[in-house]
């Protein structure tokens, strides 16, 4: 059975770092393009990164550019998510999501609270 596990979320203050991770298990991890999207209380789901299977990751909000960057680790199948220079903004519960062609999973998320 297919299976994405977050963690590595948490409290942190404003200007502060986090490394959430997102383990695969039940699928060949190395074959998926990877993606980490948060939601925020009261707004819509948001794309923060992606990364293909075989390329560099790409941080794809504007508002995470230069502060966020995700990589993998195909023999760890694991996805991370580097979150530097925190703001307030950024609090959310974020999820990975694999996919690919029609096969996609989702992850059962992990909260990232910006707070001082």
């Amino acid at each position: 059975q297919a299976k994405l596990v977050e963690s590595g979320g948490g409290l942190v203050q404003p200007g502060g770092s986090l490394r959430p991770s997102c383990t695969a298990s039940g699928f060949v991890f190395s074959f998926y393009t990877m993606k980490w999207y948060r939601q925020a209380p009261g707004k819509e789901r948001e794309l923060v990164a992606t990364i293909p299977d075989d390329g560099p990751g790409t941080a794809s909000a504007d508002s995470v550019k230069g502060r966020f960057s995700i990589s993998r680790d195909n023999a760890k199948s694991t996805v991370y998510l580097q979150m530097n220079n925190l703001k307030a903004e950024d609090t959310a519960e974020y999820s990975c999501y694999a996919q690919r062609w029609g096969d996609f999973y989702w992850g059962q998320g992990t909260q990232v609270t910006v707070s001082s």
